[in-house]
């Protein structure tokens, strides 16, 4: 039996055109893959199924990865109060690997070795998905036609044309990545600095600033770091990130347009939508800081950022990102509790955290108020030995300065 090529499918132009070309190339099977991160649906499921099949692909597997996404990936994102370049939260890209890690188990299931992406050479993805698949199986082929032979929009949907294949929606003015975390949207805006999207073009947002809703107030409960709860009904991370988006996208919530450094080195732009992602970023972070030591989340803030470098980069299966993990895992021991968060138009406002853990209940003192667990002698003393090397540092200066001034007036 002729091995067949395992092709990572989204759906889209690319990919779709990818099956019949494959299959014409390599007079080889095609097997096509979808691995579901967020944002699929099941009629969308459907359709996908049904278009590989069409396309000619020989079977195709749609595969829900959504809590092993966020055990894998965004739950550390969460502890670490994860954002690229203080403001994205990585809402799309974050799972690359995630679906690189799928696509090369899928493809030892299915004894085949060689794996197939419709990712471009001007992006990141092509970065993110072949630095994982060459770390986690490196005997594998990887095919790269769309980067490799510079295939063009038109030409693709020419090739499905002239043989009469399924061509999915093309040629929209958008481009629009949608998964757990959120969505990304490119567009010719996008391609230079100077502008925003316009308001049509926003995905989950529509309409949330000209039609603005009413406030509402919500409760997030935490367990050890990870979302457990909303509003005092039980779930899942994944169940509460999914009814934040539906409850908090409409409020225009998590917009915003990220200017940053690619993997490839130059700078890019996209517009992004993450509701959940902002209000649970916002709601961990006043958790910890009711529960946590100050060095506690100094430590945490230093390693937080590479993290999420190296997680945009395609580089989460690196050693390293298991060692900070553990430091984030062993630090959210007592990240429990709820957080009280009032939504407004494109705005989230943490009124008030309680924890059992609550550093500040478990204090005397009241900051401002009360000593509790000190004296006025205790703060004087304590106010002098603080100010000491400010005091010591001054006086250096001094010496010096009269040292030499004396040196002048004896010549």
């Amino acid at each position: 039996m002729t091995e067949p090529i395992l092709l990572a499918y989204s759906g889209g132009l690319d990919t779709s055109f990818l099956v019949p070309w494959l299959k014409e190339q390599y007079q080889r099977p095609i097997i096509t893959v979808t691995v579901d991160t967020g944002g699929i649906d099941a009629a969308t499921a459907a359709t996908l199924n049904e278009r590989a099949l069409a396309l000619g692909a020989s079977a195709h597997h749609q595969i829900d990865a959504r809590q092993a996404y966020f055990e894998q990936v965004l739950k550390f994102l969460i502890m670490g109060n994860v954002r690229r370049g203080q403001l994205y939260p990585l809402c799309v890209g974050a799972e690359r690997v995630m679906q690189a890690q799928t696509l090369a188990r899928v493809a030892n299931e299915i004894g085949t070795r060689s794996v197939a992406h419709g990712c471009t050479a001007a992006g990141n993805d092509q970065v993110r998905f072949e630095v994982a698949l060459r770390t986690l199986a490196p005997e594998l082929e990887i095919i790269a036609p769309v980067r490799d032979h510079h295939f063009k929009r038109q030409e693709e949907v020419d090739f499905l044309t002239t043989r009469g294949l399924p061509v999915p929606a093309h040629g929209a003015a958008y481009s629009i990545n949608r998964g757990l975390w959120g969505v990304s949207i490119g567009g010719q805006e996008t391609l230079t600095s100077k502008g925003s999207i316009p308001e049509q073009a926003w995905v989950l947002s529509k309409e949330a600033f000209s039609k603005p809703r009413s406030a509402r107030t919500i409760s997030l409960q935490f367990e050890q770091g990870v979302p457990c709860g909303l509003d005092g009904e039980s779930l899942s991370a994944v169940q509460v990130i999914e009814q934040l988006e539906q409850i908090a996208g409409p409020y225009g919530i998590g917009r915003g347009i990220h200017l940053g450094d690619t993997i490839i080195g130059t700078k890019g732009r996209v517009a992004f939508e993450a509701p959940a992602a902002e209000i649970l970023l916002n709601a961990h972070r006043e958790l910890e800081k009711l529960v946590l030591t100050a060095r506690q989340q100094r430590i945490k803030e230093t390693l937080a950022a590479p993290y999420g470098d190296w997680v945009h980069e395609g580089q989460l299966l690196d050693p390293v990102c298991r060692d900070i993990e553990a430091l984030m895992l062993s630090s959210q021991q007592r990240v429990t509790g709820t957080v009280h968060v009032l939504l407004r138009p494109g705005s989230v406002f943490i009124e008030g955290v309680e924890s059992d853990y609550s550093l500040m209940a478990a204090s005397k003192g009241v900051y401002g108020e009360a000593t509790g667990e000190w004296t006025a002698a205790d703060a004087l003393g304590f106010s002098r030995i603080v100010g000491l090397s400010g005091i010591f540092y001054r006086r250096a200066g001094d010496h010096v300065a009269a040292a030499k001034q004396s040196s002048k007036g004896a010549v």
